[in-house]
């Protein structure tokens, strides 16, 4: 009679010429982990009669080693992103130049001048890194970069209007993904919110009533992820900031997407650029490094050196700094801008900047390598919480199938998996967002959907 005695131990198991392959490969530490809970749950599976035979080692080795392979199965991948848009939240935002990948790569080998002075050979900081760059580019006094864009907004909140009243529109109280609302960021901040105008409308005069008692700054939020229309109007920026000066207040411009180039030059809705919030007059500009900016996930802070000086200064400096491989990233990618040479190094303005032609003949040669599919016009999306309800006209490749859905999960299986989007019962492929030596990858991908 089979009992749980037949069961073989644990160190009978690891003394097996498989035992000692999986150790080699995942370390004996965790190997042992897995050949225990293996056993547990071979214990309860017989003990409740699911099963009426002990498994043999082999058997009970491949079970462990599925488990050890689920175990060191990384969460975040890379996938081919064929669904047209440019800057997928979900998927990453912005894809980086070479170069910036050169960059990060190169101070995460080994050392590098984070918080030092060469020429002193002694303690520097690393809030001077990216920040002679951002001067030239922008105009701007002062600059560092932070971790992300909201940090970016609080740490400014926090280092000039804490316990101090911040005026903003009722209608830039927004919110972006994650639940990041300006009003609770302020509330974080210690600064105090003072509305002002309507939903829909506000006028100068709005701000010249608020100002009548004593506030520490005049805000403005990008609408960046929304659009308002109808019957509304505002402010220009100039003017409002010309208010604040006479006022003796300062006025940040919390931009969002960070554009340092006109995006009307690639058929797209004007998205107001740094260095015209700086013209406008703005003291203080936050903006975002990882969305039109084409760069790491970072929050860049430019503006007036005194205000900057506060800022860089405030203990929640600290918490929200930017590592060395950010800001190495950030620095190659503004660096692509000073040289002139962004279209041709950020992938997202390379995207942007793709002809009709160009995204016709890689989808047509996707159908011709496949077999299979028609060619059909489209519309692919900047996304990424900028420019919102923008498209750029696009060629995709649509595959009938029997299930979409179930077609889009097997996509999502491959090696890399891949990422597409349906509509009418066909799945779409958009090649604008599709790195040419990721072709190879894309059509094994499918070729093994399409014959499963």
């Amino acid at each position: 009679m089979t009992t749980l005695r037949n069961l073989p131990s644990v160190e009978e198991l690891l003394q097996t010429k498989n035992a000692a392959e999986l150790i080699a490969q995942y370390g004996r530490p965790l190997t042992l982990s897995a050949i225990r809970e293996t056993l547990g749950k071979i214990r309860i599976r017989f003990s409740n009669g699911q099963i009426t035979a002990l498994p043999l080692h082999d058997l009970i080795l491949a079970q462990t080693d599925a488990l050890l392979t689920l175990w060191a199965k990384p969460t975040l991948r890379a996938v081919v992103n064929a669904s047209g848009v440019i800057l997928h939240t979900n998927l990453g935002r912005a894809p980086l130049s070479h170069s910036a990948i050169h960059a990060m790569d190169l101070v995460s080998r080994g050392y590098s001048t984070l918080e030092y002075d060469l020429e002193k050979g002694a303690r520097g900081s690393r809030l001077i890194h990216a920040e002679a760059i951002l001067q030239k580019l922008t105009g701007a006094e002062s600059a560092v970069v932070v971790n992300n864009n909201a940090a970016a907004v609080m740490l400014v909140l926090s280092a000039l209007a804490n316990k101090k009243r911040v005026i903003i529109s009722r209608s830039e109280l927004v919110e972006i993904g994650g639940g990041f609302r300006i009003p609770d960021v302020m509330k974080q901040s210690g600064a105090k919110l003072v509305e002002v105008g309507t939903t829909n409308k506000v006028h100068l005069r709005d701000y010249e009533e608020a100002l009548q008692e004593p506030s520490a700054l005049i805000m403005r939020a990008h609408r960046s992820n929304f659009k308002l229309i109808g019957f509304t109007s505002e402010p220009d920026l100039k003017d409002i900031a010309t208010l604040a000066h006479q006022a003796g207040v300062a006025i940040v411009d919390d931009l969002g997407s960070g554009a340092l180039y006109d995006t009307e030059k690639y058929g797209l809705t004007h998205e107001p650029t740094v260095q015209e919030a700086l013209a406008a007059g703005v003291d203080v500009v936050c903006f975002s490094g990882d969305k039109l900016l084409g760069g790491p996930q970072a929050g860049i802070i430019i503006g007036k050196k005194d205000l900057l000086d506060k800022i860089k200064k405030h203990p929640l400096a600290r918490a929200v700094r930017a590592d060395k491989a950010c800001l190495a990233g950030v620095t190659a990618t503004l660096l692509h801008y000073l040289k002139d040479e962004a279209e041709r190094e950020i992938p997202i303005l390379k995207m942007m900047s793709y002809t009709l032609k160009q995204i016709k003949g890689r989808a047509e040669a996707w159908r011709r390598e496949l077999g299979k599919g028609e060619i059909i016009e489209g519309k692919s999306t900047v996304g990424g919480g900028s420019l919102p309800d923008e498209t750029l006209p696009t060629f995709l490749l649509s595959l009938s199938v029997e299930s979409p859905e179930k077609f889009l999960q097997l996509l999502r299986t491959q090696n890399p998996p891949i990422i597409a989007r349906t509509a009418n019962n066909k799945i779409l492929l958009d090649p604008r967002t599709v790195f040419p030596e990721q072709e190879g990858a894309l059509l094994v991908g499918l070729e093994n959907v399409l014959n499963s």
